[in-house]
């Protein structure tokens, strides 16, 4: 009988278990519950002091969900043994905000030692990074946990070049599970932000399909050579989250060459449209894809560990 009651008891057991492995907004809400404020302090914080780190933690997120899934492998420090995502070309001396996480981490570990993985920190402050410069919002599925390893060589062949063509773009998110709606609308997060020379020299010299004061002004900041830091802003409202960015492409004003690919006579560009004429199923869209690129590859229960320092594994 004792062993039968026992055998009872252990089931409950088993299924609670199972169960905390999935995701679940409220995944730390008694384990950490000041967890989501910290992190929304942190990168309000941050934004108020340079408004473009938001542009740059929303990439720094869709930069470590394409490669590896969103495991936060993107914040792994190279060392003498090992080779990280971070000097990979789309990420060297581009990639920024480690520091903005780095600083949230350590408020968290202050908080509640060892239960908020990186990888949770970097899709909440991506979503509260669009609402900090006025967004929509949506409820981030919590419970990710973070990798021991990083891949150099996926960063270098899974991340779209701002070089890419229209096929190029819809293949590399279908390699991720993303649709071509989820593309383009994830491309809108080029909103907020700015690009540096090197992404768009070559658009503004030698691509046909751009408006010719734009190229012209742009070849101000962006010599034919030389100036590869120089900055110039992906949209019109570079500080403020709208739709801005799609209203430029008609006009044959996007910045890179895979901004203007999307509104180039293709299977995109009627999308393009109803993004110009509704905000609302802009926003609908991108919190679809944002839901849905933050649910790539997961490591969830016992897999992964949660770093106690984001830059390198326990």
């Amino acid at each position: 009988m004792t062993s039968a009651s026992n055998f009872l008891l252990f089931i409950p057991l088993l299924m609670w278990t199972a169960s905390s492995h999935h995701m679940s907004s409220t995944f730390y809400d008694t384990a950490c519950p000041n967890a989501l404020s910290i992190i929304r302090s942190g990168v309000n914080s941050a934004i108020s002091k340079e408004p473009r780190l938001g542009a740059s933690l929303l990439r720094l997120h869709f930069h470590d969900c394409f490669v590896l899934g969103c495991d936060a492998s993107v914040l792994l420090d190279d060392t003498d043994t090992f080779t990280g995502e971070k000097t990979a070309g789309p990420n060297n001396n581009s990639l920024r905000g480690f520091e903005v996480i780095d600083s949230i981490k350590s408020q968290l570990e202050c908080a509640c030692p060892g239960v908020v993985s990186c990888a949770d920190i970097l899709t909440v402050a991506a979503r509260d990074s669009v609402v900090a410069l006025g967004g929509p919002s949506w409820t981030v599925p919590l419970g990710r946990r973070d990798s021991t390893t990083a891949s150099f060589n996926q960063a270098n062949s899974d991340l779209p070049s701002p070089a890419s063509n229209l096929n190029t773009l819809i293949s590399a998110f279908a390699k991720k599970g993303l649709d071509a709606k989820d593309m383009v609308a994830l491309s809108g997060g080029h909103t907020i932000g700015k690009a540096r020379c090197t992404t768009f020299r070559s658009r503004i010299y030698n691509d046909s399909d751009i408006n010719a004061s734009f190229a012209a002004s742009l070849r101000r900041i962006c010599p034919s050579s030389g100036g590869d830091n120089n900055l110039a802003a992906l949209d019109f409202t570079t500080r403020v989250f709208d739709n801005a960015y799609f209203r430029d492409l008609p006009v044959q004003k996007g910045l890179l060459h895979s901004d203007q690919q999307l509104f180039s006579g293709g299977s995109t560009n009627s999308l393009v449209m109803t993004y110009i004429s509704s905000p609302a199923t802009f926003n609908s869209d991108f919190v679809t894809a944002m839901v849905k690129m933050g649910n790539i590859n997961l490591l969830t229960g016992t897999n992964g560990q949660i770093r106690v320092n984001c830059r390198k594994p326990n």
